[in-house]
């Protein structure tokens, strides 16, 4: 707790859910998520409590429906690929426009979901990639929004609102309570730190927007606002998020000052197979990136 970071633990007693936490110096014994704040503890123990709370109540979750498997064949453009579907070469469309290449190669089993609308110019959406060390992994770029979206709505905000329109930048989710202002920012992790175990890397590609809206809510959190990157990890095994400097050293900078601006840096745990992706752990881990 003195280093600021969240390591939370759910399990099931007695048919409900009890979160057990590290015991600070502070003294703050361990809690059953019965309604009560926590008491004496120098963290937000609000944003705490909501976090435990959302989660006891039911983990976000996506189930892709329609579903067939296949093995990679290579990667034609940003947006598609060829793919073998019994036997046959189909050309299917790529959820994700991120590099992927540790992911992405030849003979890599795959799952596609197929989709229902005639008027596509491919059948089929690349959705998960099997790599030995990590099980499926979930390349679906839209997931991670629609994933945090089930979080934000089980929490007891008065608005959410996608795609708000902020400064110069458009963040991802805006909410309301009790006359105070939230922005979350998401981020999709699908990079691991192969000689890191448990860590995963972003961004696998330069990005500009992604540094630029983690100056405004640098900002934002200046005006008062609450603000938060969600990583949303994609992969099964991969606790924590680090920047990846080598990719692109100005993203790791807007993080850190991000994080000495007051924003939340919180990284969601997923469970993944071939067909769906799961919510199972949140962590918060802003303090790692104060102290850079």
């Amino acid at each position: 707790w003195k280093t600021g970071r969240l390591r939370s633990e759910y399990q099931t007693n007695a048919g409900g859910w009890i979160c057990v936490l590290p015991v600070c110096k502070r003294r703050m014994a361990d809690k059953a998520c019965t309604g009560r704040i926590f008491e004496n503890c120098a963290i937000k123990a609000n944003f705490v409590f909501e976090v435990i709370m959302s989660m006891a109540k039911q983990k976000p979750v996506i189930i892709y429906e329609n579903t067939v498997s296949g093995t990679f064949v290579r990667r034609l453009n940003r947006f598609t690929a060829e793919v073998l579907i019994d036997g046959q070469t189909e050309i299917v469309h790529i959820k994700n426009t991120g590099r992927l290449q540790e992911l992405l190669v030849p003979k890599a089993k795959v799952t596609m979901q197929k989709t229902s609308n005639p008027n596509r110019k491919t059948e089929y959406d690349l959705i998960s990639v099997y790599k030995p060390k990590l099980k499926w992994v979930n390349i679906d770029s839209l997931a991670p929004n629609a994933l945090i979206k089930q979080e934000l709505m089980s929490r007891n905000y008065d608005l959410v609102k996608p795609e708000y329109n902020y400064g110069e930048s458009r963040i991802d989710f805006y909410m309301e309570r009790d006359g105070e202002k939230f922005l979350t920012e998401v981020k999709g992790c699908t990079l691991a730190d192969d000689l890191n175990p448990g860590i995963g890397l972003f961004p696998d590609a330069p990005t500009e927007r992604g540094v630029k809206h983690l100056y405004e809510l640098a900002k934002a959190a200046k005006e008062g606002y609450h603000c938060e990157v969600a990583f949303v990890i994609q992969m099964n095994g991969i606790h924590l998020v680090l920047p990846n400097e080598k990719t692109q050293p100005e993203f790791k900078a807007a993080l850190v000052n991000a994080a000495k601006m007051g924003v939340q840096i919180i990284c969601y745990n997923c469970h993944v197979e071939a067909n769906s992706v799961k919510i199972t752990r949140v962590v918060s881990d802003t303090a790692r990136f104060v102290n850079m």
